[in-house]
């Protein structure tokens, strides 16, 4: 059927390979990996792949997912007329996008400046602005700014264009908080299983900024595996996220990431598109002789990469590295083990 991803069984030479990439690994990594360049059998190899990670803004791949499913009830009949309401309703952030450090770009028209900031409760963007914002520079505000259209979708249906913020204010103000977690759970999580990822392979529970948690409690905690985020990319790349011209939307926002880092920072992808997200998340205690620093947390710390790699040669693969070493900043490590992944891919 396709409605389920299976997995091939791995390929002896790619497993093999990717074996010998861990040596220097130390058991906090897991990876998944799927060849699918055009005119080869599909290759598959994988190290540790049900192993459960804090997703971190990976987690923001299902709600990149759940918007635009609920976008698809309330716009069936084109995808023009969806790009159409991206393209045109407004929404303020509000306290839902608080508090977040990353900077969007926010460029004036009249001055044709380009000034980089945090966002204000009082900013408006249009919906694919905040869609851009939640992938390009990774803002949680916008994740869940995003996530609340989603709920309000879920919630109005068709009737969601029109909505005025005190409409979608009085509905979060006068929905029990029990129902409005089940909702949100609900919007982000069905569409993973529905591409038939496991809630042990990814799930969703709570919201990025406390202007979310507040309004909205989190429930059943945050899960990311190597093979449910992989499950995932098969699916985006066979057009099965929602539909065709979806999937292609979708895949469009991963491209425009602000700026290559972590595993998609290695030179040997300099050449090759890059469809990419990464996450991480960090978290520290008092540690005689330790002091903690940004991605070197001493409890946590997460750092996770998926990537849809394309090489004008027609080398094409997908991959999912998740890691969690404690102390060190993973940074280099990843972009050091796209190149050596690259090479194995190739065969060199």
């Amino acid at each position: 059927g396709d409605t389920a991803v299976v997995l091939p069984a791995p390929d002896p030479d790619l497993q093999k390979a990717t074996n010998g990439l861990c040596p220097g690994l130390n058991e906090n990594y897991s990876l998944a990996l799927l060849d699918i360049a055009v005119g080869r059998p599909i290759r598959y190899a994988s190290r540790k792949e049900t192993a459960g990670y804090q997703p971190g803004s990976v987690g923001k791949l299902a709600v990149l997912l759940g918007f635009f499913t609920e976008l698809a009830k309330v716009c069936p009949d084109s995808f023009a007329q969806r790009q159409d309401l991206l393209c045109t309703k407004e929404v303020r952030g509000g306290k839902w996008a608080m508090y977040d450090e990353h900077t969007v770009p926010i460029f004036n028209m009249q001055t044709e400046k380009l000034t980089k900031r945090t966002v204000i409760p009082s900013d408006v963007f249009l919906l694919y602005e905040w869609l851009d914002f939640m992938m390009s520079v990774s803002n949680n505000g916008a994740a869940t700014v995003c996530w609340r259209e989603a709920i309000l979708m879920r919630a109005f249906g068709k009737a969601y264009p029109d909505l005025t913020e005190k409409q979608a204010e009085e509905y979060f103000n006068t929905t029990p908080r029990s129902e409005l977690s089940d909702i949100a759970i609900a919007v982000v999580n069905e569409p993973l299983r529905k591409l038939g990822i496991t809630k042990d392979e990814w799930r969703l529970g709570q919201m990025f900024v406390d202007g979310g948690t507040d309004r909205i409690p989190p429930k059943g905690g945050s899960i990311g595996t190597p093979i449910g985020l992989m499950k995932f990319l098969v699916m985006l790349e066979r057009g099965l996220c929602v539909d065709e011209e979806t999937s292609l939307e979708m895949k469009r926002l991963f491209y425009m990431t602000d700026r290559r880092i972590r595993y998609a920072a290695s030179s040997a992808l300099r050449d090759a598109a890059v469809y990419f997200k990464s996450g991480s998340l960090y978290k520290c205690r008092p540690e005689e002789g330790y002091t903690c620093e940004k991605y070197k947390g001493n409890v946590d710390n997460f750092m996770n990469s998926v990537a849809i790699i394309e090489h004008p040669d027609g080398t094409t693969y997908l991959v999912v590295l998740m890691s969690n070493v404690r102390k060190k900043n993973s940074a280099n490590d990843h972009t050091a083990l796209a190149a050596s992944i690259d090479r194995k891919v190739r065969g060199i």
